[in-house]
């Protein structure tokens, strides 16, 4: 497979869907045009510095701009790996470096850098900051339960900046892992943001028990009846080994994969897209570089959210350097020799390894 012909293409489908969902409102009609030609842009300069320099740059990036969050959501990897708390777990980057960064980042290529925390409406420089590279498209990955006047606002300024809500289906799921409320909550963020005719979407955590009640036509119907037009699926990872049931196995992400085109026929007012989604047929994970890799809150690169282990800094050494650190190269090498996975995530199944390779490369560098 052809993985960057397979990514700029998936890139142009979500951007013309995106525009057929937005031809009613002039504002962002525009703004999806432009956006469609700059990720054109964007993938002819992938496509030079890969011919110029053998560096394959992702076409997305994950980044953590928040240490603190406002609740206290069950099975939360962001305070299992450290990234979050309820007082800030470690030193931020400051607005201007993740400016570089962002700066440094659309000068690549990257289409998409998903911002996440923490709770990144906490942070409202760091949102700032991003905004103003407007040549990237940044989902921001919030609990919507800091959405009001001041943000519907902020949004509307900057298209750039696509709210992402994270539910967990209905209200008793949702409030049952995020506390009592915080469903309610994310409805009228949702409303708001429907009523000012902004594009945002859901982020689901899918499971091996709720799969089937959030991807089901009636949940469906009514997120698009919300305005929503954006469902993003996210695979749950165990955060301990009496979670690992609620995980999926080949067999879940497969049919996960077959409901899903059948509502993408169903749904045209809506874009599904799912993480980290059906790996074997992509010829294995996509982090660490290969499609994207995570930025932690100091600038740690790290090969994914699950995975928190880093050699490099973003903000001390540049995008192009930590996309080729030994660690993000040794983890693309032992991809292609052969790690399989059952589906759950593939560096999450290989978390050992990837330990013992991060360990090795710290040897070796201090010696």
């Amino acid at each position: 497979m052809d993985l960057s012909a397979y990514m700029a293409e998936s890139i142009r489908n979500i951007m013309a869907k995106a525009y057929l969902n937005v031809l009613s409102n002039p504002r962002e009609a525009r703004f999806v045009a432009r956006m469609q030609r700059m990720m054109s842009k964007g993938e002819r300069k992938r496509k030079e510095v890969l011919d110029r320099e053998g560096l394959h740059v992702p076409p997305f990036l994950i980044a953590s701009i928040a240490t603190t969050c406002n609740l206290q959501c069950k099975g939360c990897y962001a305070r299992k790996n450290g990234i979050a708390g309820d007082t800030p777990t470690k030193k931020l980057l400051t607005p201007a470096q993740w400016k570089s960064i962002f700066d440094e980042a659309a000068q690549l290529g990257v289409n998409f850098c998903l911002l996440a925390g923490g709770e990144p409406l906490m942070q409202r420089d760091m949102l700032e900051s991003a905004a103003s590279v407007e040549d990237i498209i940044f989902p921001v990955f919030t609990n919507g339960t800091l959405i009001g006047a001041v943000y519907t606002d902020f949004f509307k300024r900057n298209l750039n900046m696509v709210p992402v809500i994270s539910l967990e289906g209905e209200l008793a799921a949702t409030d049952n892992r995020r506390g009592a409320g915080v469903y309610k909550r994310a409805l009228l963020s949702m409303e708001m943001l429907h009523k000012e005719k902004l594009f945002f979407g859901v982020s689901i955590t899918v499971t091996t028990e709720n799969y089937h009640e959030v991807t089901s036509e009636e949940y469906l119907r009514h997120l698009a009846s919300l305005g929503c037009r954006l469902v993003f699926y996210v695979e749950y990872v165990p955060f301990d080994e009496e979670t690992s049931h609620l995980a999926f196995g080949d067999e879940h992400v497969a049919e996960m994969e077959q409901i899903l085109e059948q509502r993408r026929e169903q749904f045209k007012e809506l874009i599904f897209l799912s993480f980290p989604g059906d790996e074997k047929a992509l010829d294995g994970c996509m982090a660490a570089g290969r499609g994207f890799f995570h930025i932690g809150p100091d600038g740690s690169a790290e090969p994914c959210p699950f995975s928190p282990f880093s050699d490099s800094n973003v903000a001390q050494i540049g995008l192009r350097e930590a996309i080729a650190s030994p660690l993000f190269s040794k983890i693309r090498d032992a991809r292609v020799l052969g790690w399989e996975h059952t589906g759950v995530c593939t560096l999450y199944e290989h978390r050992d390894e990837i330990a013992k390779l991060f360990q090795h490369i710290n040897v070796s560098t201090n010696q």
